[in-house]
């Protein structure tokens, strides 16, 4: 879509970066919230290649096509229940497992709950090259990448991660990737809501995506007071 990819992984990792390709420094020092950055990198990668600023501004340089996907991003819900290092141990173990071993850079960073939020809403944002790697630089594309199947197969392995670290460290709860439709439960998702609609929603304006996730919430409390008047 034209953005920057330094833009992107300054603001996640809260860091000062500067895009050569536009000339602009991004700085995002006083960004609150970040609670871990790394880059997790294969065997075979330049050690250049672990610098931030040098590794997204690479990206940019090898891209010649101006629509050209510069990176995929992948953002992981941690369990809140999991101390701070176990979360950190949780998802650094899936991105090696995942991504880097199949020859992917890995820009990862930690994030704490908006104070403003969900108390629970630990998160994680996990910046990937889109390249092989060729020597000192970025080969070809690897297509199979960006399959379908393959993301739907990260998130089950996701979701196993989860609950192993859950399990591991004594805690019943559990998740499931799938659609409540495919797990057999019968409620309606609810909408998600944007970063613009859940801004007015903590400041006490309603909004449209709100308004649709009460509607939706109503609808699913009507539907779970019929079938336990049925039973």
């Amino acid at each position: 879509a034209g953005r920057s990819a330094t833009a992107a992984a300054a603001y996640r990792s809260g860091q000062e970066l500067h895009d050569r390709r536009i000339d602009r420094v991004f700085d995002y020092t006083r960004r609150r919230g970040v609670l871990h950055s790394e880059i997790l990198a294969p065997e075979n990668t330049p050690e250049w290649m672990r610098d931030r600023g040098q590794l997204w501004n690479a990206v940019e340089a090898v891209e010649k096509r101006k629509d050209a996907q510069l990176a995929r991003e992948v953002l992981v819900s941690l369990p809140h229940e999991l101390t701070p290092e176990q979360r950190l141990d949780l998802v650094r173990d899936f991105v090696r497992e995942e991504f880097v071993a199949r020859g992917m850079v890995a820009d990862l960073t930690l994030h704490s709950p908006d104070r403003k939020g969900d108390q629970r809403n630990y998160h994680a944002h996990v910046m990937l090259t889109m390249r092989e790697i060729t020597g000192e630089g970025f080969g070809k594309k690897a297509r199979d990448w960006n399959a379908t199947d393959q993301l739907e197969q990260w998130r089950a392995h996701w979701a196993d991660a989860i609950n192993r670290a859950l399990e591991q460290h004594g805690y019943a709860e559990r998740v499931d990737h799938r659609s409540l439709e495919d797990q057999g439960i019968d409620r309606e998702p609810e909408p998600k809501m944007g970063p613009v609609a859940t801004e007015m929603e903590r400041d006490g304006r309603p909004s449209l995506a709100g308004n649709d996730r009460r509607a939706t919430q109503d609808r699913n409390r009507r539907r779970a007071k019929l079938k336990a008047e049925v039973v």
